[in-house]
Order: C-alpha cells, then structure tokens, then sequence
C-alpha cells in the first residue's frame, strides 16, 4: 500500500514538472472579420508568391472604410509612383469565407482575381486568388510615405 501511495505521488509531481518544463507557445494575435472597417487604413505589399519585389519598388493600397474605395500607390512596373484608384466589394462565401473583389476608375475594368482573404489581423493579412491558389500575397499595416515625383 505504502508503495502504491509512493509510486502515484512520484508520477504526480514528474507529471507536474513535465507540464511546467514544457516551451510555452507564443500567444496567436487574434484574427479578425474581413469588414471594410477592419481593413480600413494602409497596407503594404510585404511578399508576394510572384516573385521577389524588386529593391526600390513598392505596392501600398489605402482601403477606405465609408464609401469603400480605394487607391493603390505602385512603382512595380514603373519608376515612378503610379496611382490607381477604384471601388472594392467584400462578400463572404459558404466555402471559402471572405472574398475581396474591386475595380478600376474610368471604366478600366475589373481585377484580374477575386482574392479570399485570410488571417487578418490588426497588422497582417493574405490574400490568395480564388483562380490561382499559388498567387499568395502577404500585406502588413503601414504608413504611407511621401513620395518623391
């Protein structure tokens, strides 16, 4: 009996300095609804599964929450800053969850994608193309600078 007593005393306190031992886990920033308050604000290309962004060049796109426009300031294609602005739409489906689609001013049409959006936080979220699952794209809150013409 004596034995018994030690042997589960012996495996409570192992099993108390196994579960005290073990790393803790960094705590997850939690996740947020797709609204258009929510990504309201600027955002900045971080990566993208296209490619390397090249040194120099820069995608930011200003979502605004009230009349839900947008304008996206780019030097991909350009050295210098080209701004486009348009219309945004947010939709959620069953399957998928939130999609993001937009358009262009002056009759420039639609995005190429529609995008589900994913993992939005406060400071990140990712957009992949419904149509392409490899076309990834990473954006993180930002500032918008002052650019030079």
């Amino acid at each position: 009996m004596k034995n018994t007593i030690f042997v589960r005393a012996f495996l409570a306190v192992m099993v108390a300095l196994a579960v005290s031992c073990s790393p803790e886990k960094e705590p997850q920033e939690a996740t947020l609804d797709v609204t258009p308050n929510n990504i309201a604000g600027v955002w900045r290309l971080h990566s993208w599964s296209g490619g390397d962004i090249a040194e120099g060049a820069f995608v930011y796109i200003d979502f605004q929450r009230s009349d839900r426009t947008y304008t996206l300031y780019q030097s991909v294609d350009t050295h210098y800053v080209r701004t486009i602005t348009g219309s945004y739409y947010i939709y959620t489906d069953a399957e998928e969850g939130a999609i993001i689609r937009g358009n262009y001013d002056y009759g420039n049409g639609d995005w190429a994608h529609r995008y589900v959006v994913s993992d939005l936080t406060a400071d990140r979220m990712v957009w992949t193309a419904l149509d392409n699952r490899n076309d990834v794209s990473v954006y993180v809150r930002s500032e918008l600078p002052s650019f030079e013409e």
